[in-house]
């Protein structure tokens, strides 16, 4: 008679030993397009993506002393918040229901100016870098002062980020001129530039506010180094009216002028756009960042999304800074893309869910020069992952994930997000950073912002 343990036990140690596995309900990867795997699991080694396969075949091929069964989840790529100033969640409320530039001019710069330094940006981004990775959120885009300071707040907590290497005009506490901001810019880039999870963009802040000197130098690093630049174009009516009367330029035909128009540009809000600019987009490859929810706060107009999309040029979407948001929620930012792109267009069809998911996720890897690392979930990326309990009354019951995920679905209902393999959101609960420590920060900031704002 055969000895069928010992065969049991033959066939288990053919098994392949790996970090972990993921046993999951769905398996949402965006690549390829519209594709859900039912019953499936994912395969984790070394922090990248080994294998999507059946669970069934799994459990033959496959060992590793950390396995999470979740089959009443989705798994989807990590959230790509493509525009962020994170360290704004300090402001969140400070100055609310009031145009853009009445809001920065009037009350954000104000505050900025006097309460700004290396600390603040340090805190504010660990309460922002809280709040996404609670939300299923893996990388951001960010631009902003004292981008040393955020990139140890994302190093610290073990999220993927894009600094923004920021230029404006006008000095702050980070620096003193244009030349200043490129300098340390650079500075920061070299050092972070082996870095896993940590990249660089120049951050140009808007037409507006930077002059054509500056500008042109971007341009030149920008080339020279292959990387992102990040600026704010088109984000409202005054600000074009505005140009055509201090330049004769709308900003697009200026930055085209200054030969920025590429497939390095990453171009943010962008509601004021004429089909001849749109072509310009698409003819130059630009990459746009919706941002519709603080477009709609701020009434600053609607991107018109469907348009651009119809051209395949590439959209990501961006939450904004929570101070205009008031929040860093990329699943309510995703239905809010889907259903004002309907609206804008008078068209049911327009932007369909799985377009926004693509929007939030490999997307915004483009537009960031990371779709060969993250943003979707392939054999060979990293482990970027977010899970979605869809077992709720409120997503129930599920004929289609992706439906559900985008017009169901809310950000508590994000149990467990992984960035590179590591587990950083285990059940709701924070792996690496202190929720009461940044909570008591947050409250310590809030006191001494609004005694200074009222001084």
């Amino acid at each position: 008679m055969p000895n069928t343990n010992n065969k049991s036990k033959m066939t288990h140690n053919k098994r392949q030993q790996v970090d972990s596995i993921i046993h999951a309900g769905w398996i949402i990867p965006v690549e390829p397009d519209e594709t859900i795997y039912e019953n499936h699991s994912l395969v984790i080694k070394q922090g990248k993506i080994l294998e999507i396969l059946p669970s069934t075949q799994c459990v033959e091929k496959y060992e590793s002393h950390t396995e999470h069964h979740l089959k009443t989840h989705a798994l989807i790529p990590g959230l790509i918040n493509t525009h962020t100033h994170a360290a704004m969640s300090l402001l969140r409320g400070i100055a609310d229901d009031l145009p853009l530039m009445e809001w920065l001019s009037d009350h954000i710069w104000p505050a900025e100016g006097k309460c700004v330094n290396y600390q603040f940006v340090k805190d504010g981004t660990d309460l922002a870098i809280a709040e996404m990775l609670r939300g299923g959120t893996t990388t951001f885009n960010d631009m902003y002062f004292f981008p040393d300071a955020a990139a140890k707040s994302a190093d610290e907590a073990g999220i993927r980020a894009s600094l923004g290497m920021i230029v404006i005009d006008f000095p702050s506490a980070w620096a003193q001129d244009s030349d200043d901001y490129l300098h340390k810019g650079l500075e920061l880039h070299e050092q972070y530039r082996h870095h896993p999870l940590i990249s660089t963009a120049f951050a140009p802040h808007a037409p507006y506010t930077v002059s054509d000197g500056p500008l042109e130098k971007v341009k030149t690093y920008a080339e020279k180094l292959d990387i992102p630049i990040h600026i704010h174009l088109h984000e409202t009516k005054d600000e074009v009216e505005q140009a055509v009367a201090n330049t004769g330029l709308r900003p697009i035909n200026r930055l085209a002028k200054l030969g920025l128009l590429s497939p390095l540009l990453v171009a943010v809000h962008m509601t004021q756009l004429e089909q001849d600019e749109i072509e310009l987009l698409k003819q130059y490859g630009v990459h746009v960042v919706h941002c519709p929810e603080s477009n709609l706060k701020l009434a600053s107009g609607f991107c018109p999304v469907a348009a651009l999309s119809d051209r395949n040029i590439n959209i990501a979407i961006g939450t904004d800074g929570a101070a205009s948001n008031n929040d860093l929620d990329m699943i309510s930012e995703m239905r809010s893309t889907a259903l004002l792109a309907k609206a804008v267009a008078a068209d049911a069809s327009a932007i369909p869910a799985h377009t926004a998911l693509k929007m939030a996720t490999i997307n915004g890897a483009k537009a960031l020069g990371l779709d060969q690392i993250t943003g979707s979930l392939v054999e060979g990326k990293s482990a970027d992952i977010c899970a979605v309990d869809l077992n709720r009354i409120e997503t129930q019951p599920v004929y289609h994930a992706i439906s559900q995920i985008i017009y169901s679905c809310s950000r508590d209902q994000i149990t467990d997000v992984w960035v590179q393999g590591k587990h950083l959101l285990n059940n709701r609960q924070l792996t690496t950073l202190n929720e009461e420590q940044i909570k008591q920060k947050a409250a310590q900031w809030g006191e001494k912002i609004r005694l200074e704002v009222e001084s």
